[in-house]
């Protein structure tokens, strides 16, 4: 029987996707899925590959990137507003949680 408790306190590893997600944002200010795509598909490129491997990689990206952004790790930003993992669509992008107190409130359009 396996015991649940020592499971509870030990996080858990990341995907190498994740890892890569993580680790691409860290040096930059926000990325597009495909920029990561690409970064990915360098890394594991062959010599017989062709130019577009890094579609072949598109979809683990998204996914893993909702993961983390369900988690608070990543924000996923439309517009320059931060989406919802659960519900967004369209041209997004990639950044790592930005600190409220810093970023200066804007006044919407049209409000006085």
């Amino acid at each position: 029987m396996i015991n649940l408790d020592t499971k509870e306190n030990t996080p858990a590893k990341d995907d190498p996707i994740a890892i890569t997600i993580l680790g691409a944002l860290a040096g930059a200010t926000s990325l597009s899925f495909k920029d990561i795509a690409v970064k990915i598909a360098d890394a594991r490129r062959r010599p017989k590959d062709k130019p577009d491997l890094w579609r072949r990689y598109l979809t683990a990206v998204k996914q893993q990137a909702v993961f983390l952004a369900r988690q608070g790790r990543i924000e996923i930003v439309r517009k320059g507003e931060v989406a919802d993992p659960n519900d967004f669509k369209g041209i997004v992008r990639l950044r790592l949680p930005q600190d409220p107190s810093k970023t200066e409130a804007k006044p919407k359009p049209g409000s006085s």
